[in-house]
């Protein structure tokens, strides 16, 4: 098959040939019909995941199951799915809670093993962790579920548990932060989105942001204080850098909930988060590790009702080659939009 490999961490992406992957006991394989490009990936190419070379980076992903292991009772090949990029064990007790997305044992496409920037991957605990795609739902909008979409709509509903008519702060509007935007309007919220990119910040617009400001590092906690009268209810930092943590925290108001959302890896010590203001606001302090499958229905169900689309979250579609040019330097980018690859676009 073919995919995107490197062989060292830092190193240069590129499509090789490589073997189809073996279908596990009590998983499947599936053929990838669309797969998102996400800043998660490129954490793993820069040696902020733990990850075995040489490496296929991937973990959104929709498709078709092609082939099913020894004991897998609820799939069969042709069946259109999807999955969590947190796979449970399926045998814990957190999986059998229906937390899979803390399981002590997972498993994640494109980081603990090969992912989805391929014509195949192989997952685990099938019957656990696959999701079946509903008929209107298209692969490239089911593939922006899996990381982005699911952790944002699991980040507000489950953990924030925002309501009717609360603030909600973004900050960052790449596709997690656009998804909370959708998802907060949809849940009755009212947004303030922030960002540097102003095309990012036009779509948030679009999606129903009632308030739209240019991050510039200084002065943007105090507007959202001025806006909504105080500070937001629930913050949301979709980037996950020192910065927009302490941004989100102070844009709260006194007893408000922040979502850590975007990874805040250790890359040159644990990075510093304003623990006073936290405490002396009695401020909540949440995070959020995707979503398990079993809580997708009552996602899928807004979807299917219309209430929520995915699909507009999709700002381009690219090929494998594409993909491997762009990973390097997603750091850098300011997509007003989630990018999935096909894989069998040339």
């Amino acid at each position: 098959m073919r995919a995107v490999i490197f062989d060292e961490i830092g190193g240069r992406p590129e499509v090789r040939e490589v073997p189809e992957p073996d279908v596990p006991e009590g998983g499947v394989v599936v053929r990838v019909r669309a797969t998102g490009l996400c800043r998660s990936d490129w954490h793993a190419w820069r040696g902020h995941e733990d990850i075995a070379l040489p490496h296929v980076p991937g973990h959104e992903l929709a498709g078709v199951v092609a082939s099913v292991g020894a004991g897998v009772r609820k799939w069969s090949p042709g069946d259109r799915v999807t999955v969590p990029f947190v796979c449970g064990c399926g045998r814990c007790a957190w999986c059998a809670r229906g937390d899979a997305q803390i399981c002590p044992d997972q498993q994640q496409p494109g980081f603990t093993h090969w992912g989805s920037f391929a014509q195949y991957v192989a997952l685990r605990a099938a019957d656990t962790n696959l999701i079946a795609i509903p008929a209107a739902v298209g692969f490239p909008a089911a593939a922006a579920l899996g990381c982005r979409f699911a952790t944002a709509y699991r980040a507000l509903v489950n953990r924030a548990r925002i309501a009717v008519g609360e603030w909600v702060t973004v900050i960052g509007a790449g596709g997690v932060g656009l998804s909370a935007v959708m998802i907060a309007r949809a849940l009755g919220a009212r947004v303030v989105a922030v960002d540097r990119n102003p095309q990012a910040l036009a779509a948030a617009h679009d999606l129903g942001a009632e308030h739209v400001l240019a991050a510039d590092g200084h002065g943007t906690p105090a507007e959202v204080r001025e806006i909504t009268s105080g500070g937001s209810h629930v913050a949301v930092d979709a980037v996950g850098s020192e910065q927009t943590c302490a941004d989100a925290i102070h844009a709260l108001r006194r007893r408000g909930r922040h979502v850590q959302i975007g990874l805040l890896p250790p890359v040159e010590g644990h990075p510093r988060v304003p623990m006073d203001r936290v405490i002396a606001w009695e401020l909540d302090v949440l995070g959020s590790h995707g979503m398990a499958a079993a809580d997708y229905p009552g996602m899928l169900a807004l979807i299917e009702s219309g209430a929520l689309r995915p699909q507009q979250l999709i700002e381009r579609v690219i090929g494998l080659e594409e993909a491997a040019a762009l990973l390097p330097e997603f750091d850098r980018a300011a997509p007003a939009g989630i990018t999935v690859i096909d894989p069998d676009q040339e």
